[in-house]
């Protein structure tokens, strides 16, 4: 069985702004990768490299620059424009020229999947079920999509008996992941089903319309972490979750600074008479003197620290940060961001600050 990928990366990543005010939600990077370099490797190595991607006039440009026509990872990708964010079904018919009668896997291109697809894949292409979705266990499913699930099926195959966009009262914890299995016979459902209350079309109730038409939809446990980035809380947690994993390495150069457990100094990078704690990546050509750096951080590319200490964040290229004043933790710096202290007296606040912006002050 030959499968198709399909990747969403439209959407106007709203619960990251400013931060994608000038830059596509799916290129926001974790751990010094865009996101949705994530999904494309995941999708790769499970032997899928006839890719379509969905893309918003606003972002189709940088999206299509950052990813290029795709052999850089092995595959081929065609761009499907989509004029508006009207649901994932929508996205789906959208590309449905594209996917024809293959079947494909959808993955939501700022979404991160530990361990990646390979055994889910198999799955699907042996058992060859009509739809394959991913299920995880959540503490507040009022704000997914839910599955309840059919009791006699087998727990090695359970079986999808109801689907439930966000529902005040959910049948189960069971949330859908942003990874989806499908056959042809999701076009048919696609075209049956109305807008929901909030105007798109909702790949849940596609999906239902598949069971209610009598397909077979099976379910599957994530094992392991999933993160959908589309918020900041979520992206610092995916940045830790990717740097647990990180391999250290020293490809730039060190001068009188202490690294402490697994660090990361790509190309041209300098550090000198600093402190890095690990887990940390310090991006190519940046530039850290005279910093600590803690845990769970990414150092963008052509970044300038001077006197600062940071744990916890994630500093987008181009970023300087001198003598702040105070640790910044559990923060996102966006690309060219400057964050300085002058030495004028009287010192006072200075700001430049962004729509939706937020600054918090000790």
């Amino acid at each position: 069985m030959k499968l198709k990928g399909l990747i969403l990366a439209g959407g106007e990543g709203t619960r990251l702004r400013p931060i994608t005010y000038t830059s596509a939600k799916q290129l926001v990077p974790v751990a010094n990768k865009p996101v949705l370099f994530y999904g494309i490797e995941a999708l790769v190595e499970a032997g899928i490299t006839e890719l379509g991607m969905i893309v918003a006039p606003k972002t189709a440009e940088e999206i299509e620059a950052a990813v290029g026509d795709g052999g850089a990872f092995g595959a081929a990708v065609t761009y499907i424009p989509q004029e508006r964010p009207l649901g994932l079904a929508h996205a789906v018919a959208t590309a449905q020229p594209f996917l024809g009668e293959d079947p494909f896997v959808m993955y939501l291109g700022d979404n991160l999947l530990q361990g990646g697809i390979v055994p889910l894949v198999r799955r699907f292409v042996e058992r060859r079920p009509d739809a394959l979705i991913l299920l995880t266990a959540v503490e507040d499913p009022q704000n997914y999509g839910v599955a309840e699930l059919a009791p006699d099926s087998p727990a090695e195959a359970p079986v999808v008996r109801r689907l439930v966009e966000k529902p005040k009262d959910p049948p189960s914890n069971l949330a859908l992941v942003g990874v989806y299995m499908f056959t042809a016979k999701i076009h048919r459902a696609v075209g049956e089903i109305k807008p929901s209350a909030r105007g798109e079309l909702e790949i849940t109730d596609a999906i239902q319309r598949l069971i209610d038409d009598g397909a077979r939809v099976e379910a599957q446990t994530v094992e392991g972490w999933w993160k959908d980035t589309g918020q900041l809380e979520d992206m610092l947690e995916a940045n830790r979750l990717v740097l647990d994993n990180l391999h250290g390495k020293l490809e730039g150069s060190i001068e009188q600074t202490i690294l402490e457990g697994r660090v990361a100094i790509e190309v041209g990078a300098t550090v000198v008479e600093s402190r890095l704690r690990g887990p940390v990546i310090v991006g190519a050509g940046a530039e850290i003197r005279r910093c600590y750096i803690g845990p769970y951080t990414a150092i963008g590319p052509s970044c300038r620290l001077e006197e600062a200490e940071l744990e916890h964040s994630i500093v987008l290229e181009g970023a300087v940060v001198r003598r702040p004043g105070g640790r910044i933790e559990s923060s996102l710096l966006g690309r060219g961001v400057r964050i300085e202290r002058g030495e004028r007296q009287p010192r006072a606040l200075r700001f430049m600050v962004g729509d939706n912006s937020a600054v918090w002050l000790p």
